[in-house]
């Protein structure tokens, strides 16, 4: 078979086929669940000229391959002897991975709120300083409203994702957290000597509260699976719910809920101790292995602790020294800009990505575009965050309202001298030493593309393609999926959908229709190679809610029908709808020209043109 020999490969790499517990793809990627991650070597894997890149997410072990990937698989599928029942009936064993993926998903949905409302309470804390609102106004009570309104009532949205995550009703598990919250409840908490049902009560204030709902919800999804099976089906609707709180609400206030505050508080304290023994070199650590915490989804472990210290303490110093990271990696962007030649394709990346970090705290594309594409700076983006974060751990910097690290987040670190110093020492370090030392020699990377494409481009017809399907178009590093939003997988931009029609974009030949439906590759006359991926994650649908109206190898003229699915449905489901369109030619990716990267579009917009 044609590509036995780099199966062979991957399969090796991977840990061998007694390492793989299933295997699935999507429209990029081979998507391993493998029995022991450590057996898998990532570097060895990179180097393979054939993978685009290795991400370990959510459980998976995915290796980015393009456009081939569905030839991979089905070579893998024959080496090692994966039949379907081993694809579907594995269950994941537990793991730390299990905790940390459980962490993510309660608090990802949470996150745009949480960090809207704190650039509200930054907002607040310019205002008040510079003596335009007073604190003591009816004004600043309302907004003040609104930057702590998520915060007050964390209970009640943790309770909510936590339940869809794990698989219980999530509004009864808001529920359980709002019973917490209710002014029946907190109004026990100044009275003596509280019992239920005669056995003693301590009721305690549970608001900004993360560990006690965590623990009422992972035990309620158990009660819930457990009572749909023992209870009559046409009473379920109102009984497993109504024995849910019956018996939850009680066993959090008596039991998990003091036991939760009390893990809480022990984590925060072992934190802080160790930020109190050295607190540089607690910035240190902090500082220098952020981004590598970020690349295993370890991060989301500190969400707890840094919110229990914004409540007990009112600042939290883990986030003031663990941003050094952030502006490391945005200062490595500069470095590379600063470093590439004018028209490359790393010059464009390297100042797109360093202004989003800049603007908006998200350092996703600088780290699986730049950092990881070029191993020199694995150690530089350690060292440069470890410069800052020493600093700011010695000037005790504490990041005082829940935020993204970003130029309009400044007023929520105290004291502002040591945070501009920590800032800058990570900015500048990270951008000298990647601009003199980031890549060994010279790479096409940082050469000139004028002489070259430029040129070309405007010597031949270039290619429309015309928007696939109405919605609002994003830029495709808003998405959120590293693979995409690194460009790895290609160039190109995204759209979420407001309607449940996939058209071609332009003169085609269908050269790619996955079997789960949820995307497609084109190929258009002049060699453009176009994926429209419907959805993040959709492949899990296995063709759910899809239905195709081509066939691989069938031609079509710009605008006919290429897919239907259920967009309803889909976001009912818990998928993201928001869908990639990128060239997978790697040598046509630099010739895009006039992307789209917002506002609504229809089927007549031209979402960017090929150069060819």
């Amino acid at each position: 078979m044609k590509y036995e020999e780099e199966s062979r490969k991957i399969l090796e790499l991977i840990g061998g086929k007694n390492n793989v517990n299933s295997l699935v793809h999507c429209a990029t990627r081979l998507r391993f669940n493998l029995k022991d991650v450590s057996k898998a070597n990532k570097e060895e894997l990179e180097k393979l000229p054939f993978v685009l890149s290795v991400v370990n997410s959510g459980g998976q072990y995915q290796v980015v391959i393009g456009n081939a990937v569905s030839d991979y698989y089905l070579t893998i599928q024959s080496i090692a002897g994966l039949g379907e029942d081993n694809n579907t009936k594995e269950k994941q064993r537990f793991s730390i991975n299990t905790i940390f993926e459980v962490i993510s998903g309660a608090f990802s949905p949470l996150i745009p709120a949480m960090a809207g409302a704190g650039m509200v309470k930054a907002l607040l804390t310019v205002l008040s300083e510079m003596g335009l609102i007073s604190d003591a106004s009816s004004t600043f009570a309302v907004l003040n409203a609104a930057s702590n309104s998520i915060f007050y009532f964390l209970p009640i949205f943790l309770g909510i994702t936590l339940a869809k995550k794990l698989g219980g009703n999530m509004y009864v598990g808001g529920a359980i957290g709002a019973a917490l919250m209710e002014p029946a409840f907190t109004g026990l908490i100044e009275v003596q000597n509280t019992d239920f049902l005669g056995l003693p009560l301590e009721a305690v204030d549970y608001a900004t509260t993360i560990f006690p709902i965590f623990i009422a919800i992972f035990i309620y999804q158990f009660l819930d699976k457990f009572l749909k099976k023992i209870i009559y089906k046409d009473i379920q609707l109102f009984a497993v719910p109504m024995i849910s709180l019956l018996v939850m609400v009680p066993l959090t206030v008596m039991i998990f809920g003091p036991f939760g505050t009390i893990v809480g508080d022990g984590l925060s304290s072992g934190v802080m101790w160790l930020y109190e023994q050295s607190s540089i070199l607690s910035g240190i650590v902090l500082g220098g292995g952020m981004t590598f915490m970020v690349m295993f989804g370890l991060h989301w472990g500190f969400t707890p602790i840094t919110l229990d210290n914004l409540s007990a303490m009112g600042g939290d110093p883990v986030e003031g020294m663990a941003l050094a990271a952030v502006f490391a990696q945005i200062g490595i962007a500069i470095g590379f800009y600063l470093r590439a030649k004018k028209h490359s394709k790393m010059r464009s990346l390297a100042g797109s990505t360093a202004i989003t970090g800049l603007l908006a705290g998200v350092t996703e594309p600088i780290v699986y575009g730049i950092v990881l594409r070029y191993k020199r700076l694995i150690p530089i983006v350690a060292i440069s965050g470890g410069i800052g974060g020493a600093i700011l751990g010695g000037f005790g910097v504490t990041m005082n309202a829940y935020v993204f690290h970003n130029l309009f987040s400044i007023p929520v670190y105290t004291p502002h001298i040591g945070y501009f110093v920590g800032i800058l020492a990570s900015l500048i370090s990270g951008g000298v030493l990647a601009y003199f030392f980031g890549v060994k020699e010279k790479t096409q990377d940082f050469e000139s593309n004028t002489a070259t494409s430029e040129s070309e481009v405007t010597n031949k017809e270039k290619l429309s393609v015309y928007t696939p399907v109405q919605g609002t178009v994003i830029a495709l590093s808003e998405v959120e999926d590293d693979v995409f939003s690194s460009g790895v997988a290609g160039k190109g931009a995204a759209i979420v959908p407001t309607k449940g029609e996939i058209v071609a974009p332009f003169d085609a030949t269908i050269v790619a229709l996955f079997p789960s439906k949820h995307a497609i590759g084109l190929k258009s006359a002049n060699g453009t190679e176009l994926l429209i991926h419907v959805g993040l994650d959709t492949v899990n649908l296995n063709g759910k809610y899809f239905e195709a109206a081509v066939s691989n190898g069938d031609t079509v003229k710009r605008g006919e029908l290429l897919l239907k699915f259920d967009r309803d449905s889909i976001l009912s489901e818990g998928y993201k709808l928001t869908t990639p369109v990128i060239v997978t030619n790697p040598d046509q990716m630099n010739a895009l020209e006039n992307i789209k990267e917002n506002g609504a579009v229809t089927l007549d917009t031209v979402l960017f043109e090929v150069g060819k």
